[in-house]
């Protein structure tokens, strides 16, 4: 729930703020710099810690100049997809297309791509059950980005937004199923991508806005602003809702935490509609309703599985004992 309330509000707030029409300051990668920056000061140091108390047990397994507690392959693959490809993709999508077409295209999208790629890394079986609600997921999504893509010949710029979206959804399953099939404890997966994007987008950021090459607001934004966005964007959407999901994963595995999300997609239309003041169309509305009930499918087939699942563990427990 804590990962449901992180991500609808992050949805909400991230349009509130990289919409140019309601006149926000910051840039999508100002936004970026924002979230790494805000969690990097909480999760760097926790990381030199963990890693200082791992080389005392005689653990030598760290990098980024020992603030990542996992090695630098892991650091790099993870950190890649889900600390800064992610970031900069999703903050991009809001300038282009409403928050309510992110309802559905991010979290929407999400139990498909992960779906996919944990058949092809994991080789998880797809049951008939589970096919039909990717399929709904499907046509949901189709719905959503196929009006946006015919607008794109009367000029629209929509689609831009609704691909980013879906392009932000497929580097977060990558996250998903990476996490998983390295068996990563959350706290330190978290810490490991965050290390990865401070080291390789801040300093570069840094210096391509103070040299004049990009156009960004971060160093001349009222100090108001830069504060909120570094604490919700860094602390909330990282730090807390990084945790929770990777705890989420390690529980129940990449697929069925991404459809736990079902009500992502319902509450951040909804407050789209509501605080945003953003219109809800009928083909927004079904794709809706049909990603909604994709998701909802994959959660009742996960859940016999995950019932046998935990009574075989708790009969070989009995047994051995």
């Amino acid at each position: 729930m804590v990962t449901v309330l992180v991500w609808t509000s992050f949805i909400l707030i991230a349009r509130a703020s990289s919409d140019p029409a309601r006149g926000g300051t910051l840039t999508p990668f100002d936004l970026a710099f924002c979230r790494i920056v805000g969690a990097s000061l909480v999760l760097l140091p926790w990381g030199a810690l963990l890693v200082y108390r791992d080389r005392d047990r005689g653990i030598h397994q760290s990098s980024l100049l020992g603030v990542s507690p996992l090695s630098w392959r892991v650091t790099a693959t993870v950190g890649l997809f889900g600390g800064l490809l992610y970031a900069l993709l999703a903050y991009n999508g809001f300038v282009f297309a409403p928050a309510a077409h992110a309802s559905v295209l991010m979290p929407g999208s999400l139990p498909l791509w992960t779906a996919l790629l944990a058949a092809l890394i994991l080789h998880d079986h797809i049951t008939p059950v589970r096919a039909l609600g990717l399929g709904l997921i499907v046509l949901g999504d189709l719905l959503v980005g196929g009006r946006s893509l015919i607008g794109a010949f009367d000029g629209g710029e929509v689609w831009k937004g609704d691909l980013l979206f879906m392009l932000a959804a497929l580097t977060w399953a990558c996250y998903s199923v990476l996490a998983r099939r390295h068996h990563l404890n959350a706290v330190r997966a978290t810490i490991a991508i965050t290390a990865f994007a401070f080291v390789t987008y801040v300093p570069v950021y840094t210096v391509l806005l103070l040299g004049g090459w990009v156009h960004g607001q971060v160093f001349s934004a009222p100090l108001r602003e830069v504060l909120f966005q570094a604490v919700f964007q860094g602390w909330g959407s990282v730090v807390v809702s990084g945790i929770t999901f990777t705890k989420m994963i390690q529980h129940f595995g990449p697929v069925r935490s991404t459809m736990i999300t079902a009500l992502v997609p319902g509450l951040s239309a909804l407050g789209a509609v509501l605080l945003l003041g953003e219109p809800l169309y009928w083909n927004l509305a079904a794709g809706l309703v049909l990603v909604t009930l994709g998701i909802l499918f994959g959660i009742r087939v996960a859940l016999p599985v995950a019932t046998k699942t935990i009574a075989a563990q708790a009969g070989s427990t009995v047994a051995r004992g």
